[in-house]
């Protein structure tokens, strides 16, 4: 699996009132597709996001892509050769102030500045490529579903400021997975934790 681009400051927090929103979208090509389940992702997701204690107003964005997309992401953002499985892009540490673009001007005499408290907080992206998860679905997680529900979980985790750069953080990242896994996906058919 990927690393996600480097880490960041931690995160503004998110507003109280307002609720975690997850938006998937299958935006794989014409070429060979795979099927993907929107709502079953979405419901994983969120679940995974309140195991994890997100509440308030917040939004994450899942994305499926084809080899072709995925292959540009990897080597724009992290430097890499080729397709990969997936990708965790944080988005929202700071507010960036309403106004012009470049001059920061204000934001226009019909419109008053949104106050940071107010604006939900914007998680990231987790970025996932069907065809690359099916290509090592046996060998991994075991099936197809296992898989993607495994990538799902481990770009979310990454969002959340979870990384396996050490041992030790590796380890951890790993045991939140299976728990996580086993609460809301159920058993994998293969084990993607093996040495």
């Amino acid at each position: 699996m990927s690393d996600r681009p480097p880490s960041r400051p931690t995160r503004r927090r998110a507003p109280d009132d307002g609720s975690v929103s997850v938006f998937v979208a299958d935006e794989q090509g014409d070429g060979e597709r795979h099927p993907v389940d929107v709502g079953r992702w979405v419901r994983l997701a969120e679940a995974v996001l309140g195991a994890e204690g997100v509440v308030g107003d917040t939004e994450l964005s899942v994305l499926f892509v084809d080899p072709d997309t995925m292959r540009d992401l990897n080597i724009r953002f992290m430097g890499g050769d080729g397709p990969t499985d997936v990708l965790a892009f944080p988005l929202d540490e700071a507010v960036v102030e309403p106004g012009r673009w470049p001059d920061g001007g204000l934001p226009g005499p019909d419109r008053e500045p949104t106050a940071s408290d107010e604006l939900p907080l914007l998680l990231g992206d987790v970025v996932i490529c069907p065809a690359v998860a099916a290509a090592n679905a046996a060998d991994h997680a075991g099936t197809y579903d296992d898989e993607v529900a495994l990538l799902l979980v481990h770009g979310i985790l990454h969002l959340l400021g979870m990384d396996h750069v050490d041992p030790d953080e590796r380890a951890a990242m790993q045991a939140r997975e299976r728990e996580l896994l086993a609460r809301f996906h159920g058993p994998l058919a293969g084990d993607p934790w093996r040495p």
